[in-house]
């Protein structure tokens, strides 16, 4: 029996749906599982759980300052998608703990979707295919005087992270130029990666695509208010894509109502959307239920990578295959604890 004690609680995650049955048994080959249901794991007797485990696999850590007693323990898998605020990573980084965001997992099928919203707004696929259905299609050229290609137009990123490089990689085949929010880089770096960085002002100003694909964070929430967004023009599709925290919602609402350009939007403030929400009744903007990512190959290569980095870890190795918090990004999505005087 393996002897490394693994603490699996992924609530509101299913075993099921983020281990195949392979990879499961893989799971069980190589540590002993403490928990590994899909209901969450009670309180009390998760804080006991990890103070002698080796590893935890969970939505977000929950477990309290146990954290500070768990001297054994290697690394945290967060099978969330991001990085929570409200947790210490400083003190992780000073014991050797990782921390291990899934986000990866979900890039390839967020730029799918976000390639296929992009074309859709431009060639008012969703528009034309409801006309139909109530009897008032137009046909040939006459229903395409106000739509255009992605072919050889200008795109700007927000955010140059895993989601950016994904869908940079399938908008290849659309000649784009790329211009690049991201201060989180340098921009040596993004130009190396074949695209110019500019201002946030510039890339909203200059772009016939703008795709947001940032991480939220501290210093970004509202981010991209209603100065920025009025520099979007008629022709411009704006795609958000990350999430809500980074834009000025009720002026992007609004701007929208007013025709003021187009969007294709999978992320919102609040979810479930209030049902009376002006955002439901704006036509020129394709609206999605937060699905990008929620497909079960994505959550499958959750379960995947969980297992394949907890496989090095436990062999004192890097984990390569999930994204790791880094020291220097941390406290700028996160309300550090330790800043709080939790640490003990």
């Amino acid at each position: 029996m393996a002897q490394h004690k693994v603490v699996v609680d992924p609530a509101f995650r299913k075993m099921g749906e983020i281990f195949s049955e392979l990879d499961r048994r893989r799971l069980e080959d190589l540590c002993s599982i403490v928990w590994g249901q899909d209901e969450p794991m009670p309180e009390a007797e998760a804080r006991m759980a990890v103070l002698d485990a080796e590893a935890v696999v969970c939505s977000q850590w929950r477990y309290g300052d146990s954290i500070y007693q768990a001297r054994r323990l290697k690394a945290i898998f967060s099978v969330s998608g991001g990085f929570q605020t409200d947790f210490d990573y400083e003190y992780c980084h000073q014991r050797h703990i990782q921390y291990l965001s899934c986000a990866p997992a979900f890039g390839p099928q967020v730029a799918e979707m976000a390639l296929g919203l992009a074309i859709a707004a431009a060639r008012t696929m969703v528009t034309a295919d409801r006309d139909f259905r109530v009897g008032k299609e137009t046909y040939l050229w006459a229903s395409n005087r106000d739509t255009f290609t992605l072919f050889d137009k200008p795109v700007g990123f927000i955010g140059f992270g895993g989601l950016a490089q994904n869908l940079r990689q399938l908008l290849q085949p659309f000649r784009p130029r790329i211009q690049v929010y991201d201060p989180w880089l340098s921009d040596g770096y993004i130009r190396s990666q074949g695209c110019t960085p500019v201002s946030l002002p510039e890339l909203m100003s200059q772009n016939r695509f703008v795709f947001v694909l940032a991480v939220p964070s501290s210093d970004n929430s509202a981010m991209i208010d209603r100065s920025l967004l009025e520099r979007l023009g008629p022709d411009t599709v704006f795609l958000l894509m990350s999430r809500a925290h980074v834009v000025d919602f009720d002026a992007l609402t609004d701007l929208l109502r007013q025709g003021r350009f187009r969007a294709g939007i999978d992320v919102f403030p609040e979810e479930p959307l209030a049902s009376d929400h002006p955002i439901r009744n704006v036509d020129n903007a394709i609206l999605s239920a937060h699905r990008a990512g929620s497909v079960p190959e994505a959550l499958w290569d959750i379960g995947r990578m969980v297992v394949d980095d907890l496989e090095a870890v436990l062999n004192d190795l890097p984990a390569r295959r999930m994204q790791p918090a880094l020291p220097q990004l941390t406290g700028r999505y996160a309300r550090n604890a330790a800043r709080r005087g939790r640490r003990k």
